[in-house]
């Protein structure tokens, strides 16, 4: 679609949110103006899929993949961007062999990973050293620490993840085991990400701001949006108000929640949580047409 639309107006029975800055208004009129060169990119754990106890039985909204499917022909791109291996996440997210998402792709582990819904192909780096010199002291540290009741450590493959949310105190778990976990992490060369009480390990380098600008700068995008409710999307939004100085309009969308609120204040438009975001998705995709 060419021509400009004005995103303050919008009767369709699927409204889209009115951006609170001008730059989110200028980033939303870029993507209804010319869809076919904008990259909608999102985060997976609290944006896609809402947050659960059990990181393995976490799943996308059910209604994401629809929304995604209506959305993915008339952009340029969509890309889920997570911390997550990528398998685990088309594999929770559903995306395989879906008509219509041939446009999607997954890049896991902050972007080491990529995997394209248009051939299948899943292209993964080898783990950093330090991830299973940590994964093998993590249960000695966990137990000497008086913290373990209910911690649940989950193998990412190039990162390890430590949950606190199962504990009889969640945060208190946390912040007992932030300063450890980050002595042990920088003892092997990674880091500490902290996150909706989940510590990870993992390499530095690794973040989805790097991942982003990478994948917009690959696809010569005209504008971007991003998606994220958690600490480690601040890096995409960065990114994402690096882009714009350098004249790719952008919109930043908060999932929001009351665990994490970072992101509300630098965001354009919040929605309420995973259901909020595949509306705004289905909303985008009837804008359209």
């Amino acid at each position: 679609m060419g021509s400009h639309q004005d995103s303050t107006r919008d009767d369709s029975p699927h409204p889209l949110p009115t951006p609170a800055t001008a730059a989110g208004r200028e980033g939303l009129d870029a993507i209804l103006a010319h869809p076919g060169r904008a990259v909608v990119a999102l985060d997976f754990d609290g944006t896609l899929a809402p947050i659960v106890p059990d990181p393995d039985r976490a799943r996308a909204h059910p209604e994401a993949v629809p929304a995604l499917a209506a959305l993915a022909p008339k952009v340029a791109s969509i890309a889920v961007i997570t911390g997550r291996p990528a398998e685990v996440a088309v594999r929770y997210g559903g995306f395989a062999g879906v008509p219509g998402l041939d446009r999607l792709v997954v890049l896991g582990h902050y972007g080491a990973e990529r995997w394209d819904a248009a051939t299948g192909t899943l292209t993964t780096p080898e783990p950093h050293p330090g991830v299973a010199a940590v994964r093998a002291e993590l249960p000695g540290l966990l137990e000497r620490s008086g913290a373990a009741e209910g911690i649940w450590t989950e193998d990412k493959g190039h990162a390890v993840a430590v949950h606190t949310r199962r504990a009889p105190d969640p945060q208190a778990a946390f912040d007992a085991l932030r300063a450890p976990l980050t002595d042990l992490a920088a003892r092997h060369g990674l880091i500490v990400e902290p996150g909706r009480m989940v510590l990870e390990l993992r390499p530095p380098g690794m973040d989805k701001g790097a991942a982003l600008r990478s994948y917009v700068h690959s696809l010569d995008a005209a504008s971007v949006l991003f998606a994220g409710d958690d600490l480690g999307d601040l890096p995409a939004y960065a990114a994402v108000d690096t882009l714009r100085a350098e004249g790719t309009p952008g919109l930043l969308v908060c999932s929001g929640s009351d665990e994490v609120t970072e992101l509300r204040k630098r965001a354009d438009v919040e929605v309420p949580g995973s259901a909020g975001v595949v509306a705004l998705l289905a909303a985008l995709a009837h804008r359209l047409g």
